[in-house]
């Protein structure tokens, strides 16, 4: 069993200049295994040293990631059907940043959010204004945004940090609306355009696209043809068909990819595309 003082020696010497002495380190920390991960969290909590952190962090992702990939494989075993079970893959891909996260927690943070105005959706019969609400509430009170200073960092990938920091890119935005609207019982959906994910609101009466990059702002198709004209593409009907759940979770394993890419972070990319096969292969 490893003691906190083994592990501080330990992640010490994974800066020696020996490149034996780091092999040796390296393999007595994964021979510990996952048993070696609370303390290296509590090592990496307790450092000021931002390439120790790094590092620490790196080592965790190598000792946990067989977990997260099993975890992640139950989920898509199950079908990825509904958006419950995208919200269980997406917490778990949060993971790949943050092996130790408390996925439970910030699915509760979502489940308190939802109360907070089921009241006033439960109480209004008239759709638009159900849509207004929630928009009101995800983009004005909890003051969620688009990332347009660092679009390509990956925090605005990892849901959990998107929560925390309340700016995300349009699909990590989007998916705080879906899993918002799924308890209470709103039917939203994600369209899978190309550049921009969207979101379309598909009820007994209104039927509207919504932006979720730009405060939740409803657009017209004819907006998004111009949009993806003026962006190269040639649009197509498909482009604003509702989309299903292995393809919503496939675009934010991309985006992760791209994020890590443009870092030069090549082990991060290697380990997302066997995640990205797997789900690629769903969509078929």
């Amino acid at each position: 069993m490893a003691t906190k003082t083994e592990i501080e020696s330990l992640v010490y010497l994974l800066d020696d200049p020996d490149p034996y002495v780091k092999s040796e380190v390296k393999n007595r920390l994964f021979e510990l295994g996952e048993k070696a991960v609370p303390l290296l969290d509590q090592q990496k909590n307790e450092t000021k040293n931002d390439s120790e952190k790094e590092l620490i962090n790196e080592i965790i992702q190598y000792i946990t990631y067989g977990n997260l990939e099993e975890d992640f494989l139950d989920v898509l075993d199950g079908g990825l059907s509904n958006l419950r079970q995208l919200e269980r893959a997406v917490f778990i891909l949060s993971r790949f940043d943050n092996p130790t996260l408390r996925e439970e927690e910030y699915m509760r943070k979502l489940d308190r959010f939802a109360d907070m105005i089921s009241g006033k959706i439960q109480y209004q019969p008239d759709e638009t204004r159900q849509i207004h609400i929630l928009m009101d509430f995800v983009f004005e009170e909890l003051k969620f945004t688009g990332s347009t200073v660092d679009y390509y960092n990956p925090d605005n990938c990892y849901i959990n940090r998107v929560i925390d920091r309340r700016q995300g890119l349009p699909i990590s935005l989007a998916l705080i609306v879906l899993f918002l609207a799924r308890r209470l019982n709103m039917p939203f959906y994600g369209i899978n355009m190309p550049i921009h994910f969207m979101l379309k609101f598909k009820g007994d009466k209104e039927e509207v696209l919504i932006d979720p990059f730009d405060s939740g702002k409803v657009v017209s198709y004819n907006q998004c043809y111009f949009f993806l004209k003026q962006n190269g593409v040639d649009p197509k009907s498909k482009h604003f068909e509702i989309t299903s759940e292995a393809e919503i979770l496939a675009r934010c394993i991309r985006n992760l990819i791209q994020s890590y890419a443009k870092l030069n972070a090549e082990h991060k990319v290697e380990s997302l595309k066997k995640l990205l096969n797997t789900v690629e292969m769903m969509c078929k």
